[in-house]
């Protein structure tokens, strides 16, 4: 009769435990772990296809505009050294490899909002219906970015605010031991944004309400 009562009380306690720990929030940093990794891989599809936009654009730029060599010069080597810049998931909780991530596309931010000023100066450009098509892409796909950047920083604060608070410090210093906190997007002049790439049109007689922050008006 013991044997059986103690065996009884063992599979009550192999039932109960896993709700015990589920409810003291044992599995809250894997799964917020879990939904910044996601929103991370997010980030970095929507850069991707950003870069897969470039060629394009430059091309279709360059046959219109090949006096603005330096501009198409800069905008090619920019996006080859974002493509070159290593990322893994290892690099949300490296400083140093987030760091040169974010500066690497942040510039080829910039770059670009210089290429698609230039249009001004080039009627027959800004008329071009696959420059267009391309500059319309380009648009969603900064706005896609933006908004990305904006969900990946709100799961890594929420992640990183668990491994600083009760009970989850407790779990990350017990079962957790290896969990590290991860690197937020700086709001930079730089960052990703759509008003970082601006294609209104100046009116006639502006003063380069066209042109992107930093950059020269249009002439």
């Amino acid at each position: 009769m013991k044997s059986s009562t103690l065996r009884r009380s063992i599979v009550w306690l192999a039932l109960a435990l896993p709700l015990a720990l589920g409810g003291c929030g044992v599995n809250t940093i894997p799964t917020k772990d879990e939904q910044a990794k996601a929103a991370w891989a997010d980030v970095q599809n929507q850069y991707q296809r950003r870069s897969d936009l470039i060629p394009n654009l430059v091309s279709t730029v360059q046959g219109y505009a090949q006096q603005e060599r330096g501009v198409l010069v800069d905008v090619t080597n920019a996006r080859a050294k974002a493509t070159q810049v290593q990322v893994n998931a290892s690099t949300i909780t490296d400083p140093a490899a987030f760091a040169r991530f974010e500066q690497a596309q942040d510039q080829l931010s910039g770059v670009l909002g210089h290429l698609m000023s230039i249009n001004e100066k080039y009627p027959d450009l800004k008329s071009n219906e696959n420059f267009m098509e391309l500059q319309s892409e380009l648009e969603g796909t900064e706005n896609r970015i933006a908004i990305s950047r904006r969900d990946y920083n709100e799961a890594v604060r929420s992640y990183n605010t668990e491994l600083r608070t009760f009970p989850g410090v407790l779990w990350a210093s017990t079962l957790y031991h290896d969990a590290k906190p991860m690197n937020l997007f700086a709001a930079s002049q730089g960052a990703q944004s759509a008003p970082q790439v601006n294609f209104n049109i100046s009116p006639p007689g502006g003063s380069g309400a066209g042109a992107t922050p930093g950059s020269a008006p249009p002439k």
